[in-house]
């Protein structure tokens, strides 16, 4: 028995090879800790069966788990790569190429038509994989073209956030986003189209500033941390300590700056109740006759 165990077994192994185990078949949940197998993980779109912790989803991952089969992924309009020849401790090229080497992305921002559950929809999904969703020149080229998109199929636009704010490294160009941004939502608004935003862990920043707080409806996934400056600043500048959960999904809904916080396995019936909701009040009021004007009898003069 030795001699076929330490002799002859190693040799059939050596001569027929290993196979390798990969050593991304379990994930550590960062909430309670449990191991969750690969699998399992990805069907439950990266949500802690143990303690229902909502972890980081890529862009790519979000958009199938919304819109329905048939989808398509828009090209984005581009932008000059280094406005401003920006360099720390790395030039921001080299960043931008290792960014797109891990992430497979263009950039932090994914846009895609389709439907969900039926209704027509723009989706932009935030890449917090891409240099922490941060919002360049390239995001706000990508919103506004959501926008227009949307303008132009005459469909809702719903934008998942996930960013650390402005891009440090466009510097004021950064910053120019957060109107831009701003205009994109009102073009749709005028267009009288539902526009819908999703907050998820984390939103802060200038994303914060803009367009993330101006849906008609906003919907958060649990735990998501939402705020523009960090709780740690907060506290150094108002000099008190802050409550239990502030910035997060269900502090600020109930205090009433969220509408809905939704499960991320919810999310897409969820939204396609809302959509449905919001087509059917846009039908009505495009069906309502308009106002009769009733002429006033003229007053004499005294």
């Amino acid at each position: 028995m030795n001699w076929l165990t330490n002799f002859v077994r190693p040799k059939i192994r050596t001569l027929l090879g290993q196979k390798p185990v990969p050593d991304n078949l379990w994930h550590t949940c960062p909430s309670c800790q449990q191991m969750i197998f690969h699998e399992d993980l990805k069907k439950s779109l990266r949500v802690c069966g143990q303690c229902g912790h909502h972890m980081r989803l890529p862009a790519r991952e979000r958009l199938a788990s919304v819109l329905d089969e048939g989808y398509a992924v828009i090209e984005l309009p581009k932008v000059p790569a280094d406005p401003l020849h920006f360099r720390d401790q790395k030039r921001y090229t080299d960043r931008l190429k290792a960014a797109r080497s891990e992430t497979g992305l263009e950039d932090a921002v994914l846009v895609a038509h389709g439907t969900i559950g039926g209704q027509k929809a723009v989706v932009a999904v935030f890449a917090f994989e891409f240099m922490g969703g941060s919002m360049g020149a390239a995001v706000g080229e990508a919103i506004l073209a959501a926008a227009r998109l949307a303008v132009l199929q005459e469909a809702a636009l719903v934008v998942f956030t996930a960013s650390g704010g402005a891009r440090m490294q466009e510097g004021a160009i950064s910053l120019m986003q957060m109107p831009r941004t701003v205009i994109a939502v009102r073009m749709v608004k005028e267009a009288g189209l539902p526009y819908l935003v999703v907050l998820t862990d984390p939103t802060t920043g200038g994303v914060t500033a803009s367009f993330a707080m101006l849906g008609d409806i906003h919907l958060a996934e649990p735990g998501a941390m939402i705020g523009f400056a960090g709780a740690r600043v907060i506290e150094q500048t108002v000099r008190e300590k802050l409550p239990d959960g502030f910035q997060r999904a269900e502090y600020l809904h109930e205090h009433g700056m969220v509408d809905l916080v939704v499960r991320r396995g919810e999310m897409k019936a969820t939204l396609a109740r809302l959509l449905s909701l919001l087509g059917d009040a846009r039908r009505l009021e495009a069906e309502r006759p308009a106002a009769e004007v009733i002429a006033m009898p003229a007053v004499p003069a005294p």
